[in-house]
C-alpha cells in the first residue's frame, strides 16, 4: 500500500505533467499548424467516436432478450445508416435511429 504522502506526490506529478504537455500549444512563440492529412482525418473523428460507442451496443446480446432481426436495434441501426448515407447529417441520424428504436421498443413493445 502506498502512504498518503506518496499518493499526493504522484497526483501532483501527474497534474504537472498533464499541464506541461497540454500547454505546449500555448507556450510556443511560432504559430502552429497541422499537416493537411491530419486536418482531413480529424473531420472523421466525431463519426469514428460515435461508431465506437454505438457499434458494440448494436452487436451485443442481452441475456434473455431478442436476438437477430427481432431485436429493435437491428431495425433502427440500418434505418439510421440509410438516413446518414442519404442526408449526411449526424445529429438527425442519431435522432432517427433513437426515434425508430424507441417507437419499436416502447410503442410496439418489440
Amino acid at each position: 500500500m502506498m502512504s498518503e504522502g506518496v499518493m499526493w506526490l504522484v497526483v501532483v506529478i501527474l497534474v504537472a505533467l498533464t499541464a506541461i504537455t497540454r500547454s505546449f500549444f500555448f507556450l510556443s512563440e511560432q504559430p502552429w499548424s497541422l499537416p493537411l492529412w491530419v486536418e482531413r482525418g480529424l473531420k472523421y473523428a466525431p463519426l469514428a467516436a460515435l461508431a465506437a460507442i454505438i457499434a458494440p451496443e448494436i452487436v451485443s446480446v442481452v441475456p434473455g432478450g431478442p436476438v437477430g432481426p427481432l431485436d429493435p436495434k437491428w431495425v433502427a441501426a440500418p434505418l439510421a445508416a440509410l438516413w446518414a448515407w442519404w442526408r449526411k447529417d449526424m445529429l438527425m441520424t442519431i435522432v432517427i435511429g433513437m426515434a425508430v428504436y424507441l417507437s419499436l421498443k416502447l410503442g410496439v413493445g418489440w
